[in-house]
């Protein structure tokens, strides 16, 4: 198509005016533009000039805090004004599931009545439970000092059952053992929904290193280092549950203790001092101390091998704890009227003795672990109130013993690693799972003496064995897991509702003694998280 002369000198006419009136547009636009650009840096320099008022202060201390954080972006870290805060945490929630059985261990609640046995009502309930809410905090404040805070919420729980068995007369993680009334206790605290309020505070202490060569220094509330499990950090346990004797290992105490470390951590101990208060099963954090003396702990651990090839890492070790509790005994008699503490002097230890194994080389993955110990205290004037319906006045020391031998295989370290791990669904499903056992069993049954002359003083003990098999899945390491545990649970139960005769001098008496196997097997499933 062709175009005339005349139209083509009007449509460059057109064009020529739109291009003028654009230019001219853009060249007021700009003019707009630089006059508003100056008119902000006019503002910035008018409030730079300002100086604070009256309820500004806390607009500067969180710029100050801030400290350029958006210009860095959102994603960036956050960090301390000073020094270096770090943040830890831990969650675990359980369900579990008891084997219902109406009646408990013994007859403590109805000794010489028609009904032979106290309730187990209280004790095989199907549940779910927070038991772990660890809040962490550890902040840097130089290369040399740091301070650490670690609160724990799910403690301020103290009616639920102890696992993994569950004939405990203490809260559940601070022990197994059953040694009181407290059918009616444990009832209500049931019913009512009570607890401790003193059990929130678990670590805060705080630690000096890098200045006394090959130590750390550590003064506050924190684990006394004893044993292997008891004081192993709560997210990297093998079962769902500590060992019952070891869970004695797991409580706080407050005072001072030195670590060393040589040969490349192959030989390290830990020497220290604590309050040591409470008589037997209390616990000992979060209290003022009820004596003069101190409780001194040292524990040694050496690693013969350590990551050695075939051969993989063998560590040994040995702990123990001795000291001197109580104060004022016996001020509550008619010859010493003083209101005194009334608890009776009494030398208590623990000990411990353990052996952890993790061969390498074709059985890879696969390892063994064992722990004994030894427990010597006293119960506190009252408490022990088993067998008869009142309380022990007078209750001699005792002296327990428990031990445990676990083990187990971890897919993910052994050799079929790799080929699992690049196989279908199934394989990386097997590649993430861990597969255990243990076995254990501890003296934590206590029963007044069945001789009558005794019974005021002397306790009988009897054992509980537990076994334990357990399926562990790791979908991120030890940072977000699974378990399953499922515990066969045996009570010790001789002389099962037998009549016993046992004479003293002129007056013959009789004493009859119920204990029997309770229905309490469990299932328990733990869901983890920490960071």
């Amino acid at each position: 198509m062709k175009i005339s002369r005349a139209v083509a000198g009007f449509l460059a006419v057109v064009l020529m005016a739109s291009a003028m009136c654009a230019r001219s547009a853009y060249a007021e636009g700009r003019a707009d533009f630089e006059k508003l650009q100056k008119d902000v840096e006019d503002l910035r320099k008018l409030l730079d000039q300002r100086k604070p008022g009256v309820g500004e202060g806390p607009v500067a201390k969180v710029d100050q805090l801030v400290g350029g954080e958006y210009e860095r972006g959102p994603n960036a870290s956050v960090t301390s004004h000073k020094g270096k805060l770090t943040l830890g945490g831990l969650v675990q929630v359980w369900y579990y599931h008891i084997a219902n059985d109406n009646e408990s261990w013994s007859d403590h609640q109805a000794f010489g009545a028609s009904k032979p046995f106290a309730s187990n009502e209280a004790r095989d309930n199907d549940s779910f439970r927070v038991r772990r809410a660890e809040l962490k905090f550890s902040m840097a404040i130089s290369e040399n000092v740091t301070g650490v805070v670690m609160i724990d919420p799910a403690r301020e729980a103290t009616s639920f059952p102890s696992l993994p068995a569950t004939q405990s007369s203490v809260p559940s993680g601070d022990g197994v053992a059953f040694f009181a009334d407290s059918s009616s206790t444990s009832l209500n605290s049931v019913r009512n929904g009570t607890g401790n309020s003193n059990r929130l505070l678990q670590d805060a202490y705080i630690n000096v290193h890098g200045i006394l060569p090959y130590h750390d220094v550590t003064s506050g509330q924190f684990k006394r280092r004893l044993g292997e499990e008891g004081t192993r950090d709560s997210s990297q346990l093998d079962f769902v549950e500590r060992a019952m004797i070891t869970q004695l290992a797991d409580l706080r105490d407050m005072g001072v203790q030195i670590h060393g470390t040589w040969w490349n951590d192959r030989f390290q101990y830990w020497l220290g001092a604590f309050d040591g208060a409470g008589s037997a099963f209390q616990q000992r954090q979060n209290r003022s101390n009820d004596n003069d003396g101190r409780d001194y702990a040292a524990t040694f651990m050496v690693r013969p091998l350590w990551k050695q090839g075939v051969w993989g890492t063998l560590e040994i070790g040995a702990s123990i704890l001795y000291g001197k509790g109580g104060e004022a005994g016996g001020h509550f008699s008619g010859s010493h009227p003083v209101n005194g503490l009334n608890m009776n002097k009494t030398n208590h230890m623990l000990q411990y003795a353990w052996l952890a194994y993790h061969p390498s080389g074709p059985v890879k993955g696969w390892w063994i672990r064992g722990e004994y110990g030894t427990y010597r205290d006293r119960f506190f004037t009252g408490v022990a109130n088993v067998g008869a319906r009142s309380g022990q006045v007078n209750p001699a020391p005792f002296t327990v013993h428990g031990w445990y031998a676990s083990t187990g295989y971890k897919i993910s370290d052994s050799i079929w690693a790799e080929h699992l791990k690049n196989g279908g669904m199934v394989e990386k499903m097997l590649h993430d799972m861990e597969f255990s056992f243990r076995f254990e069993t501890m003296e934590n049954l206590f029963y007044n003496s069945v001789v009558p002359v005794n019974a005021n003083r002397q306790l009988d003990d009897f054992s509980t064995t537990v076994y334990t098999f357990g399926v562990n899945y790791y979908f991120k390491s030890q940072n977000i897991k699974i378990q399953f545990n499922y515990n066969i649970v045996d009570e010790e139960n001789e002389g099962v509702d037998q009549n016993q005769t046992f004479p003293v001098v002129g007056v013959p008496q009789s004493f009859r003694r119920f204990v029997r196997e309770v229905s309490n097997n469990n299932f328990v499933i733990n869901f983890q998280v920490s960071w």
